[in-house]
């Protein structure tokens, strides 16, 4: 087994694309998507991580802080934000970086799942999280079901896993999972598709790990085991116009930006703002404003990871959307 050799041979970007907001390379109408309901908004907590992968699309290392960790008190100015305006927001999605390295990580949680919400927390599993087990386990007693934690597991194998994350990462992340399954947490699993495997391969594979290691997952479930398309943005990829909704037989309504935001906060910023998504935490372009109500414009796919991720790949990273 190895990473898809057709993705590493492909061909480079061309740079004449993803420029104009409403025309493509091409000269055709490019596509945007409209905001129809906030079902998920995400609060990315700082770029710092204990880790460096690979391929990781925000680059997050224990060096990266170009998001600075936010605060509970400014996440929740948002969070009153949308039950004083009436968004039909039902889930939190928090992200990273390593979110359990925010200091303030279970202030931000409770804050979330204080006010009603759905909490889904995406995590490496290790000892970050680890630290804080007696703060996850009060949570986890108090709010249930409603608490998420997605742990990234990138193949059901050490080597390839180890590939991405590095050395050891396989021994110091399977405790983690195997100790939230076993305490009755919410779980559920991301992986990646960038390996030369099939899907049902993929799912068979990472099956038999959780038979083996007793990890209350299945497999089958693709909310419970999410696969993620790849994301490289210097690859080639097509630009998405509005002829694209009827040739491909997608709706825009489906499109993760449809129903999500993000919010992140730069370093030496005074506030945060708002983005359309968690897939573009860097790009000035897509910065929409400081509060919800300035986050409901269209957006215009004018990214590689619009095109390759969320129209191509139909990924989103929420479990409401």
């Amino acid at each position: 087994m190895s990473i898809d050799t057709a993705e590493k041979d492909a061909p480079r970007l061309d740079p004449a694309k993803f420029h104009d907001p409403e025309i493509t390379a091409d000269g055709s109408t490019r596509a945007s998507v409209a905001l129809k309901e906030l079902e998920t908004l995400w609060f990315n907590t700082g770029t710092l991580c204990n880790l460096t992968c690979i391929n990781c699309y925000i680059e997050s290392s224990p060096t990266n802080d170009r998001l600075a960790y936010i605060t509970a008190a400014e996440v929740r100015v948002y969070l009153d934000e949308i039950l004083r305006d009436g968004w039909a927001t039902r889930e939190i999605g928090i992200t990273g970086g390593e979110p359990f390295m925010n200091p303030e990580i279970i202030d931000i949680i409770e804050a979330s799942l204080s006010r009603g919400f759905e909490v889904l927390v995406l995590t490496n599993g290790m000892r970050p999280m680890m630290k804080l087990q007696d703060g996850l386990l009060r949570l986890n007693e108090t709010y249930g079901q409603r608490l998420k934690i997605r742990v990234s597991i990138d193949h059901y194998t050490p080597a390839l896993h180890e590939l991405e994350r590095g050395e050891h990462s396989w021994e110091r992340t399977l405790p983690g999972l195997k100790w939230l399954s076993e305490h009755g947490f919410h779980i559920n699993v991301a992986g990646r598709t960038l390996w030369a495997e099939s899907e049902d391969t993929l799912r068979a594979g990472y099956a038999k790990l959780f038979a083996a290691e007793e990890i209350h997952v299945n497999a089958d479930d693709h909310g419970a085991l999410v696969l993620f398309p790849e994301m490289d943005e210097t690859i080639d990829v097509p630009e998405i116009t509005t002829a694209c909704w009827d040739i491909l037989g997608v709706n825009p309504d489906d499109v993760m930006c449809a129903t999500s935001r993000m919010v992140v906060k730069c370093k030496g910023a005074d506030r945060p703002v708002v983005l359309p998504c968690t897939l573009l935490p860097y790009d000035e372009r897509f910065e929409m404003g400081e509060s919800l109500a300035d986050a409901t414009d269209a957006i215009p796919l004018n990214h590689p990871h619009c095109a390759k991720f969320c129209v191509l790949g139909g990924g989103s990273c929420s479990v409401a959307d």
